[in-house]
């Protein structure tokens, strides 16, 4: 890297932090992005400013091979601020990387998957937690700090259509 060539990367990086603090980004957003084009610089020896798409497409590639998607997701995102609001570049490597779509779990357990989560429950204690957490609604972050004088059992209702209802 020539010295001009560092002192521009250093300007635009410069730059392309106070962009990135002026946004209102969060913190943890202004470290990924300013990491990324921190890892890019160091890539391409601070010549960031016109890249390729084979450019790109193969230090992604590299990338991948070290890190988790969520990095290369991260990295791409803060190359594309830093194109749009420091070099003031459009962005037009739209269909450059393509992360595999994770499965997302349901967000209600249907009546007859929670039974079979019983079922297949051997300690009566666990049963006992599963039962609770599913039939009060909790979340299990609410379960686990679940006390026992947090419950209150009460009967509603009169004579045989007598009811018992726990609440939280």
């Amino acid at each position: 890297m020539t010295a001009s060539s560092a002192f521009d990367f250093k300007q635009n990086y410069q730059t392309h932090l106070k962009h990135l603090k002026l946004k209102g980004l969060q913190p943890k957003t202004v470290e990924a992005y300013s990491r990324a084009i921190r890892r890019i610089g160091a890539y391409f020896d601070g010549q960031i400013h016109d890249l390729s798409e084979a450019q790109l497409l193969k230090y992604f590639s590299d990338l991948l091979a070290s890190h988790s998607w969520s990095s290369v997701k991260l990295d791409l995102y803060g190359l594309k601020f830093y194109y749009q609001h420091v070099l003031r570049k459009p962005w037009a490597h739209l269909d450059l990387i393509k992360p595999p779509k994770g499965q997302r779990l349901p967000d209600i357990v249907t009546v007859a998957e929670a039974q079979r989560l019983f079922m297949v429950t051997r300690s009566v204690c666990y049963r006992v937690f599963f039962f609770t957490l599913y039939s009060l609604g909790l979340r299990l972050g609410e379960g686990l700090r679940l006390q026992v004088g947090d419950i209150t059992y009460m009967d509603i209702g009169k004579g045989r259509e007598q009811e018992r209802k726990l609440r939280c």
